[in-house]
């Protein structure tokens, strides 16, 4: 199944909620916008969705929304710690935000990510 792009007023959206620390990177992942904080992953846009990664308890506490789901970006395959914002959440952008601000709190509060060494390119024979 090929993914499909995110619809323009999601972006739109997305442009408006996502914290605007100076620690906060934004840049895609999987072509999709995406959020980033001391190198980690903390929100992100997927087809039509918003998704947060969110630690315990925080993401119990998300997922107890009417419509939230844990995110699969392949069917069976959930990732552990990331959830999809439901519909109802997206109408209302101070709640987002706050969703947001939280899981971007979280990713500040991790030690930075190193950066692992670029590989070599193999030689042609």
């Amino acid at each position: 199944m090929a993914w499909t792009k995110s619809p323009p007023k999601l972006v739109a959206l997305w442009d408006e909620v996502v914290p605007r620390a100076p620690v906060v990177e934004r840049r895609p992942m999987f072509g999709y916008p995406a959020a980033f904080a001391n190198g980690y992953h903390f929100a992100g846009l997927f087809q039509d969705s918003v998704v947060v990664r969110l630690p315990e308890p925080d993401i119990s506490e998300f997922l107890q929304q009417d419509g939230a789901k844990p995110f699969e970006p392949m069917a069976g395959r959930s990732m552990k710690g990331y959830a999809i914002a439901p519909a109802a959440l997206l109408q209302d952008k101070p709640k987002l935000s706050g969703w947001l601000e939280r899981a971007f709190e979280a990713a500040a509060k991790m030690p930075p990510k190193e950066k692992k060494p670029k590989k070599a390119a193999k030689a042609k024979t």
